[in-house]
């Protein structure tokens, strides 16, 4: 497997910025706490994150999300580099025994297991196709574990144009863009125009109309993973960041901060 540059700093254990270095995809879930849950063949496999195991247990690789296939769904479409993406992954996991380790939360609604995967070599699945670039980082407040080596090998993808990096579709925003781009999970990088904290509640405002331009809000239940990190948003005025998560429309497109790991600061 091929060694790529990873240009990160962890500011804090939840916080990528940058750093000069050398770490595969193979070497990068070391050294995080990762709970074991045991071995499982993979016997087919859904799309681009979700595997099905001998055991009939649905997988879902925690972390990422590949391209979209419509599975069946009439309303889903399906994204740039979706078979792609399929295809790898069952190239690298169909017919082979897995580990499973687990970050955190363990099932979601649908029933489905939150795993990380790694190969008998050691490969870390989740690693291996963010470093390729058929995915990007998807995390959540209730797993987090490796997220900041994901960010640092989703961050290489995306400056080399690896895969779904190569495709306007996942181009990362402006704020300005945000407004098209309601209701769909997005990167959004821009300079923090103001940021105040009412009521416990931080906004990071990026326009001058608070009403109708970008917003990120974090609530106070999840700021408090901020103050655990050593984090302040509320002083973050001037900053230029990069978030990431479901753009909704509350006056405005708005992308709600559940983790200090949704947030890269980038001055």
């Amino acid at each position: 497997m091929k060694r790529i540059a990873l240009h990160f700093l962890l500011l804090v254990p939840a916080l990528l910025v940058v750093l000069d270095g050398a770490l595969p995809a193979q070497a990068a879930s070391r050294s995080a706490r990762l709970v074991k849950g045991g071995e499982a063949e993979v016997i087919s496999v859904v799309d681009g994150d979700t595997v099905v195991l001998a055991d009939k247990r649905q997988v879902r690789l925690v972390g990422i999300q590949a391209p979209k296939l419509p599975l069946g769904r009439a309303h889903v479409s399906k994204q740039p580099f979706a078979d792609e993406a399929k295809t790898s992954l069952e190239g690298l996991v169909l017919g082979k025994v897995v580990t499973l380790s687990w970050g955190g939360r363990r099932m979601d609604r649908h029933g489905r297991a939150l795993a990380h995967l790694h190969l008998p070599d050691g490969t870390w699945v989740q690693g291996y196709l963010l470093e390729h670039g058929l995915a990007r980082v998807y995390s959540f407040r209730d797993n987090r574990a490796l997220v900041p080596a994901m960010l640092a090998l989703e961050a290489d993808a995306r400056i080399q144009g690896e895969g779904i990096w190569s495709d306007d579709f996942y181009g990362v925003l402006t704020a300005s863009q945000s407004h098209e781009m309601v209701d769909t999970f997005q990167l959004v990088q821009a300079r923090i125009r103001d940021a105040v904290r009412i009521k416990g509640r931080v906004y990071l405002n990026f326009g001058a109309d608070w009403r109708t331009d970008f917003t990120v809000t974090i609530s106070p239940k999840n700021m408090r993973l901020f103050g655990k990190a050593g984090l302040r948003p509320e002083t973050w005025k001037g900053r230029d960041i990069r978030v990431r998560g479901w753009i909704n429309w509350r006056n405005g497109p708005m992308i709600e901060a559940t983790h200090p790991e949704q947030i890269e600061v980038l001055n």
